[in-house]
């Protein structure tokens, strides 16, 4: 094995590095060490590896460091009498360039970042809202008999939506019932007013807690299923052929799946009201409330108004959790990663819808004397 060296002549601002001997890993000379080497007077520097015998990629790493020097000191690098293998190297190891961080507070980044971020937001505001315009379109259409939408398939979407989801409705009403009666009992106790668990509960759960919590359980469960089917198809290019026989995709796939959402949750929601009150009944009948007077009082508390807010509010979540997972699937990517971002996407942004929508209607509500 020959020793691997290399020297420098110099001619005027050129500068001639010759490279020697076998340049092999654990033997060859660092990349600093020819940099260090290097006058910075030169205009430019031409790698002459006539006298080089073997090499392997000790030698790609000291060029490639030789290469980002010599762009740092804006000096020429010639490499075209290298062996054609190295070249290919070098090309492909300097046609990303090196990250650098720039100040944004210098440039103005953090004010073009803020202008980018306004823009993509808008332009989601923008397809949402035409999305749901094509929704409440299709919608009519279909209420008109003339969408091209199966009935089997708001029947599936239905029993996927409905009774598949039962237990987990009753298990997290259950014990949402349990926890309203368990933080009222703690400030009635101190009055003796232990009866009134019963006004509380009802209250909480027709008016609020039903719908509510039937709508986060149904945007993690129904709605990350929304966006996952409709992402895998569009992984598959299963709606792009859809769309090239001309059967419309809103009528064909976001219908049935909103319908089934909207014709569920008023009775989910009346499903997660009777089950909280069941489990407020459990803990009330724990401090002294029997049965019969929890349900006395339970009809004392709430009226058809009441139960009127609740099942309003669930027939909008139920609209909003099937757009969100729809829109967040048929924008899906074309990868399998797109598809875990559309369901998260899909989840992530139908509890805004929830939050925002409740919000809005309790203040509706209040305004209106309901």
């Amino acid at each position: 094995m020959t020793l691997a060296t290399f020297h420098i002549d110099m001619q005027d601002d050129n500068c001639s590095l010759h490279l020697t001997g076998d340049w092999q890993l654990g033997q060859a000379p660092l990349g600093a060490d020819i940099c260090a080497t290097l006058p910075s007077v030169c205009h430019s520097v031409t790698l002459i590896t006539t006298e080089l015998s073997h090499w392997d990629s000790s030698l790609a790493i000291a060029l490639l460091q030789l290469s980002r020097w010599c762009e740092q000191q804006q000096i020429a690098l010639n490499v075209k009498d290298t062996p054609q293998g190295l070249q290919q190297l070098l090309q492909l190891a300097t046609d990303v360039p090196v990250y650098q961080a720039t100040n944004d507070a210098a440039i103005g980044g953090l004010l073009a970042a803020l202008r980018s971020w306004l823009i993509v937001q808008g332009l989601q505001v923008h397809d949402g809202l035409v999305f749901v315009g094509e929704s409440s379109l299709a919608l009519g259409r279909w209420f008109r008999g003339k969408a091209s939408t199966r009935r089997s398939d708001i029947v599936f979407f239905i029993e996927q939506a409905g009774p598949k989801g039962l237990a987990i409705v009753t298990l997290i009403s259950l014990l949402v019932g349990m926890i309203l009666a368990y933080l009222g009992s703690v400030q009635l106790r101190q009055l003796g007013a232990q009866v009134y668990v019963a006004n509380l509960v009802a209250i909480g759960m027709v008016r609020e807690m039903g719908a509510l919590m039937t709508g986060v359980i149904m945007a993690g469960r129904t709605g990350a299923a929304y966006a996952a089917q409709l992402g895998t198809m569009q992984v598959n290019e299963e709606i792009d052929a859809l769309r090239v026989m001309g059967i419309s995709t809103m009528e064909f796939l976001v219908l049935p799946r909103l319908l089934a959402l909207i014709f569920i949750m008023p009775l989910m929601c009346i499903y997660s009201d009777v089950i909280g009150m069941i489990g407020g009944a459990i803990v009330a009948n724990g401090m002294g409330v029997s049965y019969t007077q929890y349900i006395l009082q339970t009809q004392i508390a709430i009226d058809w108004v009441d139960i009127s807010t609740g099942l309003i509010k669930s027939l909008i979540f139920g609209f909003l959790i099937a757009i969100a997972g729809c829109q967040a699937g048929l924008l899906c990517g074309r990868d399998s990663n797109a598809v875990g971002l559309a369901t998260t996407n899909a989840v992530v942004k139908a509890i805004v819808f929830l939050v925002v929508s409740d919000a809005a209607l309790n203040i509706l509500f209040d305004k209106l004397g309901i």
